[in-house]
């Protein structure tokens, strides 16, 4: 029965006259925050016990989900004399080793030793710790190592920030614009209605769905692409009520920069301020996209959105950098944004759900080349996650689309934010009314 209750996995480490000792367990826990305590259960014929008895300290290093080997080593399940060869080893306070590879070490000395029938609860005082790494943790459960189990969740958001200023590239009217971010808003999904951060006149760049500054009416959920304080401000004062930037994880001065507009941006009647941190998904160094999820949010980011910008992701890249993200950001929401160019938008879809991920920012009709928005919405209905929007409105805005382009299928995609667009641009023709 016990064998059934999953429990992390750490490797208890002593020294003896220079020489190292270790050895795997998961009796492990945590007893008191004033003074740092915590305990650990060994049976009374384990070699290591008779150690920690008698030299009175030990360190626990809690082993990360790719490390089911070294805690088969000290398990005593590969055969090696040495265990601790292969890895890298510190010391703190007490002399005993502690492994620089794991999530992170605690150092302690032994405070009490209480009979527990056939093992010894040993209480430790922690005299040093370290948080190494940012991932999940090893878990051991029926007599076999693994991690979490995905589980899907209730409900999923949707959002769309690249409607206008696709349907602008594509060539279509204002006014046609205008009405079809309404309906699409109408049906469940948040859009962005304005965006000033591009320069004005560009092809691309979506148009104002206010006039000469004029303030946008029901636009307090919306969302508007700004790149400076001032631009923050005059959407703020046009009646948009969500505030987003772009931030490049990689850039320490750009990530500065996001950090002070966010913190500016704090003072400013807003329901949300949103970051959206380019080519998310592949970063060499992902160490550098977890910090700045840390230091976006400590700047008081209510949403950051990781976007897959070049399309270049693959569900394994997905599914490695929200394993990572999920956690950090918690309990500020991620939105990813992912693109279908290979023909796995979905599956990374599934994969970013299957990962923690609630919140998705999706393009009607895969104007861009991101995921669709209607192609997701089924996705979420097969699964039993929930979702606002209307899937049937939707739907049919999305087929009014394509009747437009001239396609029962796929839309051509126009690509933005650094990837290529079509080497002709569609051309400007009226569009009926939604």
């Amino acid at each position: 029965m016990l064998s059934q209750w999953p429990s992390g996995v750490t490797v208890v480490t002593t020294v003896v006259d220079g020489r190292r000792h270790g050895m795997t367990a998961s009796s492990f826990s945590s007893v008191s925050l004033d003074p740092p305590l915590i305990s650990i259960c060994l049976d009374r014929k384990l070699f290591s016990h008779g150690l920690i008895e008698s030299t009175g300290f030990f360190g626990v290093s809690v082993l990360a989900k790719d490390q089911a080997e070294v805690a088969r080593r000290f398990a005593g399940q590969t055969g090696e004399v040495d265990r601790f060869a292969g890895e890298t080893w510190s010391t703190a306070e007490t002399g005993a080793p502690l492994l620089d590879s794991s999530l992170g070490w605690l150092d302690c000395r032994v405070v009490h030793a209480h009979p527990g029938g056939d093992h010894t609860i040993f209480v430790g005082e922690v005299l040093a710790g370290h948080a190494a790494r940012r991932t999940a943790p090893l878990l051991f459960h029926s007599r076999g190592w693994g991690q979490f189990a995905d589980v899907l969740p209730d409900v999923a958001t949707l959002a769309d920030s690249r409607l206008v200023g696709s349907l602008t590239g594509h060539g279509a009217d204002g006014e046609w614009i205008r009405r079809t971010e309404q309906r699409v808003r109408a049906t469940g999904v948040r859009t962005r209605v304005l965006d000033l951060s591009l320069p004005t006149g560009s092809s691309l760049t979506p148009p104002s769905l206010g006039r000469n500054g004029a303030m946008l009416t029901d636009a307090r959920q919306c969302t508007a692409m700004v790149a400076s304080a001032d631009q923050a401000r005059e959407a703020v004062d046009r009646g948009v009520g969500v505030i987003e930037l772009g931030a490049d994880a990689r850039d320490g001065n750009g990530l500065e920069r996001a950090a002070e507009l966010i913190q500016a941006a704090g003072n400013l009647d807003t329901d949300g301020r949103v970051v959206i941190l380019r080519d998310a998904f592949t970063m060499a160094d992902r160490d550098a996209l977890l910090w700045a999820v840390e230091t976006l949010i400590e700047a008081g980011a209510t949403e950051i959105c990781l976007d897959d910008t070049r399309g270049a992701a693959t569900p394994l890249e997905v599914r490695a950098t929200l394993q990572d993200a999920v956690g950090i950001a918690r309990p500020v929401p991620l939105r990813v944004r992912l693109h279908d160019n290979d023909r796995l938008g979905l599956v990374k879809a599934l994969t970013a759900l299957k990962s923690g991920v609630h919140h998705f920012d999706t393009t009607l009709g895969g104007l861009d080349g991101a995921v669709a928005t209607e192609d997701l919405v089924r996705l979420l209905g097969t699964l039993d996650v929930d979702t606002p929007v209307d899937a049937v409105a939707l739907g049919r805005l999305a087929d009014r689309v394509r009747e437009h382009l001239g396609t029962s299928g796929e839309i051509p995609a126009l690509r933005t934010n650094g990837v290529a667009a079509p080497a002709t641009p569609p051309q400007p023709t009226p569009l009926p009314t939604p």
